[in-house]
């Protein structure tokens, strides 16, 4: 990918600065990785749209496919490392948001708030970043396993 200048926020932004993006990698952190648990997010997102991200986050190298081998109908996303360094920029923002804005946020995101209470910044990222590669590990396994 070219990069119009030489800002890394502005490179950043280029990539995943869009509406969808971040959102599509939080799901990846809720346990989501097939196309219909995407479109299932309360957000709503577009068909059309969600094809065109994910194609977006692959060629950016940020997600990557698998397929269970005997499922060759379901994708099964998931974030690839560079994709996974993307999760303290979805905490900060997720804090940012509890300090900053007046909004009775989903049970999920409460729940979130409520068992991270009185931990470090962190701490929780450093649990939630292997609490992820575990289910990543896991999809892997069983498209192995499958296999056999």
């Amino acid at each position: 990918m070219k990069h119009r200048s030489g800002c890394p926020i502005s490179n950043l932004v280029d990539i995943v600065g869009d509406k969808w993006s971040l959102i599509i990698i939080r799901d990846f952190f809720l346990e989501r990785n097939t196309f219909k648990q995407f479109i299932d997010s309360p957000e709503k997102i577009a068909t059309n749209i969600l094809t065109d991200r994910l194609k977006t986050l692959m060629s950016n190298g940020l997600i990557d496919y698998t397929y269970t081998p005997n499922n060759k109908k379901t994708k099964y996303y998931y974030l690839t490392d560079m994709g996974i360094d993307l999760y303290p920029v979805i905490y900060e923002m997720a804090m940012w948001s509890r300090r900053n804005l007046e909004v009775e946020f989903n049970d999920i995101a409460t729940d979130w708030f409520n068992e991270n209470q009185g931990l470090d910044d962190d701490q929780v990222i450093k649990k939630d970043v292997k609490e992820y590669k575990i289910i990543r590990q896991d999809l892997f396994d069983l498209a192995k396993v499958d296999s056999n």
